[in-house]
């Protein structure tokens, strides 16, 4: 995964200051997310490690995209494939869209509860997170009702453990210590 990373950098990182020369941050990442899509599609995958010339590859890649990917898109899409990279496009896609958070200074944050949060709950919980981490909070909420009652919020690094499965947990751990 870190090699993949190591190769993503690169492209993630010039599509992210074309984009923002273009004032089109989220247009690229809607094209990126998309291209990633197609790259992860079981036919195109088998392409990307088939050995098929480059040029005929990203011709193949541009048209089945269409209109989802513009001029500039098309030729990222090019230089990928010329350098046998357009297997790393979901690794890109998701580092353009951390580069975009950052800049937009926002945060999605993974919030996992045992049961549904009201509206009001999800604000209130998204205001706390924004205080601490001073940034916009988007959140993604789930239901995992192994955690009896309370909730998990996960943001990038930070962990908040506020489940009765994890006081219990931590509570056993204390207790065989």
């Amino acid at each position: 995964m870190a090699e993949m990373s190591t190769v993503a950098r690169p492209y993630a990182k010039a599509a992210f200051d074309i984009a923002v020369e273009a004032q089109a941050v989220e247009k690229w990442q809607e094209m990126l997310e998309f291209a990633s899509l197609v790259a992860q599609n079981e036919s195109i995958s088998e392409l990307l490690n088939g050995a098929l010339a480059a040029d005929k590859l990203a011709e193949i890649f541009n048209q089945v995209c269409g209109e989802q990917v513009n001029e500039q898109g098309q030729n990222l899409i090019k230089v990928m494939a010329e350098n046998g990279r357009l297997s790393v496009l979901p690794e890109v896609a998701a580092l353009y869209a951390g580069l975009r958070n950052e800049w937009a200074q926002e945060i999605e944050a993974e919030v996992i509860s045992a049961v549904s949060l009201t509206e009001a709950q999800q604000a209130s919980i998204a205001g706390a997170l924004e205080k601490r981490l001073s940034r916009k909070v988007k959140l993604n909420c789930s239901v995992n009702a192994d955690l009896i009652a309370g909730f998990i919020v996960k943001a990038d690094d930070l962990v908040i453990d506020g489940s009765a499965r994890g006081k219990i947990d931590r509570l056993a751990d204390t207790l065989q210590s």
